[in-house]
Protein backbone atom coordinates (compact mmCIF):
# COMPACT_ATOMS: atom_id res chain seq x y z
CA UNK A 1 0.00 0.00 0.00
CA UNK A 2 1.23 3.38 -0.85
CA UNK A 3 0.08 7.18 0.26
CA UNK A 4 -2.40 8.60 -2.15
CA UNK A 5 -3.41 12.59 -3.02
CA UNK A 6 -6.05 13.83 -4.66
CA UNK A 7 -5.77 17.30 -5.55
CA UNK A 8 -9.55 18.94 -5.91
CA UNK A 9 -10.01 22.41 -7.46
CA UNK A 10 -12.86 24.27 -5.91
CA UNK A 11 -16.15 24.96 -7.80
CA UNK A 12 -17.38 27.90 -9.90
CA UNK A 13 -17.78 31.08 -8.92
CA UNK A 14 -19.20 34.35 -10.57
CA UNK A 15 -15.45 35.57 -11.02
CA UNK A 16 -14.76 32.42 -12.90
CA UNK A 17 -17.50 32.62 -15.31
CA UNK A 18 -16.46 36.06 -15.85
CA UNK A 19 -12.85 35.69 -16.71
CA UNK A 20 -11.93 37.68 -13.84
CA UNK A 21 -8.60 36.87 -11.94
CA UNK A 22 -9.70 36.04 -8.38
CA UNK A 23 -5.94 35.23 -6.74
CA UNK A 24 -6.24 36.03 -2.84
CA UNK A 25 -9.92 37.76 -3.44
CA UNK A 26 -12.51 35.74 -1.47
CA UNK A 27 -15.12 34.78 -4.07
CA UNK A 28 -18.01 32.58 -2.82
CA UNK A 29 -19.07 29.75 -5.28
CA UNK A 30 -22.10 30.10 -7.11
CA UNK A 31 -24.87 28.09 -7.53
CA UNK A 32 -23.66 25.71 -10.10
CA UNK A 33 -20.33 25.78 -7.90
CA UNK A 34 -22.14 24.57 -4.88
CA UNK A 35 -23.68 21.66 -7.48
CA UNK A 36 -20.32 20.67 -8.57
CA UNK A 37 -19.14 20.47 -5.38
CA UNK A 38 -21.86 17.93 -3.79
CA UNK A 39 -21.25 15.84 -7.13
CA UNK A 40 -17.78 15.79 -6.68
CA UNK A 41 -18.10 15.03 -2.75
CA UNK A 42 -20.51 12.31 -3.97
CA UNK A 43 -17.81 10.77 -6.20
CA UNK A 44 -14.51 11.17 -4.28
CA UNK A 45 -16.29 9.62 -0.93
CA UNK A 46 -16.13 6.11 -2.59
CA UNK A 47 -12.41 6.35 -2.41
CA UNK A 48 -12.67 6.79 1.45
CA UNK A 49 -10.33 9.72 2.45
CA UNK A 50 -8.40 10.08 5.50
CA UNK A 51 -8.00 13.20 5.90
CA UNK A 52 -8.92 16.53 4.29
CA UNK A 53 -7.22 20.45 3.97
CA UNK A 54 -7.99 22.89 2.19
CA UNK A 55 -6.74 26.63 1.29
CA UNK A 56 -8.66 29.40 3.87
CA UNK A 57 -11.02 31.15 1.01
CA UNK A 58 -14.25 30.49 0.75
CA UNK A 59 -14.25 29.17 -2.25
CA UNK A 60 -12.05 26.10 -1.81
CA UNK A 61 -13.08 25.64 2.03
CA UNK A 62 -16.71 25.21 1.05
CA UNK A 63 -16.13 22.46 -1.30
CA UNK A 64 -13.93 20.58 1.05
CA UNK A 65 -16.60 20.79 3.58
CA UNK A 66 -19.09 19.29 1.04
CA UNK A 67 -16.33 16.28 1.07
CA UNK A 68 -16.44 16.56 4.76
CA UNK A 69 -20.02 16.25 5.50
CA UNK A 70 -20.34 13.05 3.04
CA UNK A 71 -17.57 11.09 4.61
CA UNK A 72 -17.32 12.36 8.17
CA UNK A 73 -14.26 14.55 7.98
CA UNK A 74 -13.40 17.67 9.45
CA UNK A 75 -11.92 19.72 7.21
CA UNK A 76 -8.23 21.36 8.21
CA UNK A 77 -7.45 25.09 6.79
CA UNK A 78 -3.89 26.08 5.42
CA UNK A 79 -3.42 29.49 4.08
CA UNK A 80 -0.76 28.39 2.21
CA UNK A 81 -2.83 26.21 -0.48
CA UNK A 82 -4.11 29.79 -1.45
CA UNK A 83 -4.06 30.69 -5.26
CA UNK A 84 -1.92 32.43 -6.58
CA UNK A 85 -1.83 36.58 -5.81
CA UNK A 86 -3.27 38.37 -8.79
CA UNK A 87 -1.48 41.85 -7.57
CA UNK A 88 -3.18 44.73 -9.65
CA UNK A 89 -5.30 42.14 -11.35
CA UNK A 90 -7.39 40.79 -8.87
CA UNK A 91 -10.81 41.37 -9.80
CA UNK A 92 -10.05 42.23 -13.67
CA UNK A 93 -10.70 40.47 -16.43
CA UNK A 94 -8.51 39.11 -19.32
CA UNK A 95 -9.58 42.01 -21.79
CA UNK A 96 -8.95 44.42 -19.44
CA UNK A 97 -5.63 42.84 -18.20
CA UNK A 98 -5.02 42.93 -22.25
CA UNK A 99 -5.07 46.25 -22.52
CA UNK A 100 -3.99 47.31 -19.46
CA UNK A 101 -0.62 45.22 -19.31
CA UNK A 102 0.24 43.93 -22.68
CA UNK A 103 3.95 42.76 -22.11
CA UNK A 104 2.65 41.22 -18.60
CA UNK A 105 0.00 39.65 -20.12
CA UNK A 106 1.92 37.72 -22.67
CA UNK A 107 4.08 36.49 -19.75
CA UNK A 108 1.04 36.24 -17.36
CA UNK A 109 3.19 38.16 -14.91
CA UNK A 110 0.86 40.38 -12.35
CA UNK A 111 2.10 43.13 -11.28
CA UNK A 112 2.67 42.73 -7.37
CA UNK A 113 1.73 39.28 -7.95
CA UNK A 114 3.38 36.08 -6.93
CA UNK A 115 6.39 34.43 -8.76
CA UNK A 116 5.27 31.17 -10.48
CA UNK A 117 8.32 29.26 -8.80
CA UNK A 118 6.95 30.73 -5.19
CA UNK A 119 3.48 29.81 -5.98
CA UNK A 120 4.97 26.36 -6.40
CA UNK A 121 7.03 25.91 -3.92
CA UNK A 122 4.37 27.60 -1.21
CA UNK A 123 1.99 24.81 -2.53
CA UNK A 124 4.13 21.72 -2.77
CA UNK A 125 5.50 22.60 0.53
CA UNK A 126 2.16 22.28 2.29
CA UNK A 127 1.13 19.34 0.58
CA UNK A 128 4.38 17.17 1.43
CA UNK A 129 3.55 18.72 5.07
CA UNK A 130 0.12 17.18 5.42
CA UNK A 131 1.05 14.22 3.38
CA UNK A 132 3.64 13.67 5.85
CA UNK A 133 0.52 12.93 8.16
CA UNK A 134 -0.93 9.87 6.41
CA UNK A 135 -0.56 6.48 7.16
CA UNK A 136 0.89 4.28 4.89
CA UNK A 137 -2.48 3.29 2.98
CA UNK A 138 -4.11 6.97 3.91
CA UNK A 139 -5.50 9.78 1.17
CA UNK A 140 -5.43 12.83 1.60
CA UNK A 141 -7.97 15.48 -0.83
CA UNK A 142 -6.25 19.05 -1.09
CA UNK A 143 -9.17 21.35 -2.14
CA UNK A 144 -7.53 24.38 -3.83
CA UNK A 145 -7.08 26.31 -6.94
CA UNK A 146 -6.69 26.15 -10.78
CA UNK A 147 -2.79 27.81 -10.80
CA UNK A 148 -1.94 26.72 -7.34
CA UNK A 149 -2.21 22.90 -7.68
CA UNK A 150 -0.99 23.05 -11.31
CA UNK A 151 2.59 24.98 -9.92
CA UNK A 152 2.46 22.35 -6.96
CA UNK A 153 1.88 18.85 -8.70
CA UNK A 154 4.83 20.30 -11.26
CA UNK A 155 7.00 20.64 -8.08
CA UNK A 156 5.99 17.58 -6.18
CA UNK A 157 6.73 15.91 -9.59
CA UNK A 158 10.00 17.02 -9.93
CA UNK A 159 9.57 19.06 -13.19
CA UNK A 160 11.76 21.58 -14.33
CA UNK A 161 9.97 24.47 -14.58
CA UNK A 162 10.53 25.17 -18.18
CA UNK A 163 8.31 21.91 -18.86
CA UNK A 164 5.35 23.16 -16.09
CA UNK A 165 3.25 24.48 -19.03
CA UNK A 166 2.92 20.84 -20.77
CA UNK A 167 0.80 20.06 -17.48
CA UNK A 168 -2.78 21.41 -18.26
CA UNK A 169 -4.97 22.99 -16.07
CA UNK A 170 -7.99 21.69 -13.84
CA UNK A 171 -11.19 22.72 -14.32
CA UNK A 172 -13.76 23.71 -11.81
CA UNK A 173 -14.67 20.55 -9.36
CA UNK A 174 -11.93 18.40 -11.37
CA UNK A 175 -8.92 16.92 -9.72
CA UNK A 176 -5.60 14.80 -10.15
CA UNK A 177 -4.62 12.45 -8.27
CA UNK A 178 -1.20 10.78 -7.55
CA UNK A 179 0.55 8.28 -5.67
CA UNK A 180 3.81 8.36 -3.45
CA UNK A 181 6.02 5.57 -4.81
CA UNK A 182 9.89 4.95 -4.11
CA UNK A 183 11.59 7.55 -6.02
CA UNK A 184 8.77 10.12 -5.36
CA UNK A 185 5.27 11.10 -6.37
CA UNK A 186 3.67 10.48 -9.74
CA UNK A 187 0.75 11.29 -11.55
CA UNK A 188 -1.94 8.88 -12.24
CA UNK A 189 -4.69 11.08 -13.25
CA UNK A 190 -4.90 14.59 -14.09
CA UNK A 191 -8.51 17.30 -14.90
CA UNK A 192 -10.78 13.75 -13.59
CA UNK A 193 -14.10 14.45 -13.15
CA UNK A 194 -15.28 16.36 -16.29
CA UNK A 195 -15.21 15.97 -20.32
CA UNK A 196 -12.55 18.09 -21.84
CA UNK A 197 -13.85 21.85 -22.01
CA UNK A 198 -12.18 24.59 -21.86
CA UNK A 199 -10.97 25.81 -18.17
CA UNK A 200 -11.66 29.04 -16.71
CA UNK A 201 -8.83 29.95 -14.40
CA UNK A 202 -6.01 32.42 -12.77
CA UNK A 203 -3.87 30.27 -14.34
CA UNK A 204 -2.27 30.38 -18.18
CA UNK A 205 -0.58 27.53 -19.93
CA UNK A 206 1.11 28.25 -23.32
Amino acid sequence: MSRRLVCLRHGQTLWNVEHRFQGHSDIPLDETGLAQAARSASLLASLRPTLIVSSDLKRANDTARALGRIVGLDVAVDEDLRERSGGAWEGLTRSEIAEGWPQEFVAWDPPGGEAVADVAARVSTAVRRWAAKLDDDGLLVVVSHGAALRLGICELLGLPQELWSAVGGLGNCSWSVLEEGRRGWRLLEHNAGTLPEPVNSDDSVT
